[in-house]
């Protein structure tokens, strides 16, 4: 693979441009209408793509995105050095704290909260001790 990108389906795609640049401290590599990505890494992006334009390919074979809106479907997992601080940057920009920084029995210290249309993102880092 040359590059993996992460598209998350939003209701409104400058609302969540605005939000994941406030929480990630990046500006987007790509904003233009029907997509916005950021690079995460080299070759990892996560890209918000409104709902209303992905139902125009996968409906009506699949049901429309905005009914599942707020339902927990994937979980973003990013492994940062102060997850703290993203946890408390995201509530600060209207996320919804789900589950606080702890550590947790695969040996990471997480913190779940949920961003503006419901998507799950964890943030940890490794701890030393692990109980597995």
């Amino acid at each position: 693979m040359e590059t993996i990108e992460f598209i998350l389906y939003v209701a409104d795609q400058a609302r969540s441009a605005e939000f994941y640049e406030g929480l990630l401290k990046t500006s987007p590599s790509l904003n233009v209408p029907g997509m916005t990505e950021f690079n995460l890494s080299e070759t990892v992006k996560l890209g918000l793509m409104p709902e209303s334009g992905i139902s125009n390919i996968i409906c009506p074979a699949m049901p429309h995105p905005k009914t599942a809106n707020g339902i927990p479907r994937c979980e973003l997992y990013l492994k940062v050095k102060n997850p703290a601080e993203y946890i408390q940057r995201a509530i600060q920009l209207g996320g919804k704290n789900i589950s606080g920084l702890q550590a947790r029995d695969w040996g990471d210290t997480v913190g779940y909260l949920a961003d503006l249309d419901g998507h799950i993102i964890a943030f940890a880092k490794t701890t030393i001790n692990s109980k597995l």
